[in-house]
This record gives C-alpha cells, structure tokens and sequence, in this order.
C-alpha cells in the first residue's frame, strides 16, 4: 500500500461531516488504496487527484444525508473537488490553444508554412 501522507485538512473534512478523525484516516487510507488500484500508479498528479476525489466520496457516503436541522449541515465536497479540477484544466486547454494559435500565426507570418 501506498504510504501516501494524509492531507492537513482531514480533521477539518471530518469534523464537518460528523465523523471522527480516526474513522477519516481509516477513508483516506482506503482511497489512497482505490486510486493505486484504478490508476496503476502511486504517484502524480492522476494518482493525488483521484486519492483526494475518492477520499471525498467515502466521507460524504459515510456521513449520510445531511440531518433535517438547517444549522451547519455537513457540506458535499466532492462538487467543489470536481470544479476545481475542470476550471484547471480548462485554463491548460485555453494556455495551449493560445501557444497554437501563437504558433501558427508566427508558421505563417515567417513563411515557414508550405504551400497547399
């Protein structure tokens, strides 16, 4: 198994979703696990990526449904996890689109490219 430190903010993950910390560290074990066995690897940012996505889910199926009371319900993690994700890679995709576009105006301006 991988030995993957546990990240800083477990204690805050599991205080807000009701769970002790111990019972935290148990999940974030079991997704390090998980994101080993479906990626193939035991590091990168794939590997980190699906630990921390794995470790969220685990959390909020462990949790429950949120109680009925409207004081501080736990909050669902994994939609913020999954946000953040797309808004970076769609700021790689968009960096990378400029550098070809950058690219193949420059191809065209210093005649580089062959004729059609």
């Amino acid at each position: 198994m991988n030995s993957m430190q546990a990240p800083k903010i477990l204690p805050w993950v599991a205080k807000r979703a009701g769970i002790t910390e111990e019972l935290a560290l148990k999940l974030w074990r079991r997704a390090v696990s998980e994101a080993e066995y479906l990626s193939g690897q035991t590091t990168g940012s794939e590997f980190s990526g699906l630990a921390v996505e794995r470790f969220l889910t685990l959390v909020e199926d462990e949790a429950g449904p949120p109680a009925p009371s409207l004081l501080n319900p736990a909050p669902q993690l994994t939609w913020l996890w999954r946000h953040q994700t797309r808004v970076s890679l769609l700021s790689l995709m968009a960096a990378q689109n400029a550098y070809r576009v950058w690219q193949n105006t420059w191809n065209d301006l210093s005649g580089l490219k062959k004729a059609a």
